[in-house]
């Protein structure tokens, strides 16, 4: 747990704002292709946390569905078996996105119409 947090810090440093952690016990919306998938690139954005959730979503691939059957609730200690790699992303602050390609492209940036 420490070497996340750590790397979670990392990631925030490196993008000038502050480390707004995410609990394990909350839950994270998620699609079913980012499981152990191939496709490319992943994708998360952040909303205000509200209830249980984290306000993350995260989904694989170019496309993204308004459909409300598209994300399934997912607890964050489960996401070391879907989808490690992302986990360090998973303390930037409401409002941000990144995306995650190939050969190690990853972009991280603010959205303001996300709060």
């Amino acid at each position: 747990m420490v070497e996340i947090k750590e790397a979670q810090e990392e990631i925030c440093n490196k993008f000038g704002v502050d480390y707004y952690p995410t609990p394990s016990y909350l839950l994270v919306g998620i699609t079913l292709s980012v499981k152990g998938s191939k496709i490319m690139p992943i994708n998360g954005l952040r909303h205000n946390p509200e209830g249980n959730t984290t306000g993350w979503y995260i989904w694989a691939g170019e496309e993204y569905s308004e459909d409300p059957d598209f994300f399934v609730p997912l607890h964050v200690e489960h996401l070391e078996e879907w989808c490690p790699e992302l986990i360090k992303y998973l303390a930037l602050p409401p409002g941000f996105r990144f995306l995650i390609g190939e050969n190690g492209y990853v972009d991280v940036w603010m959205d303001e119409s996300l709060l």
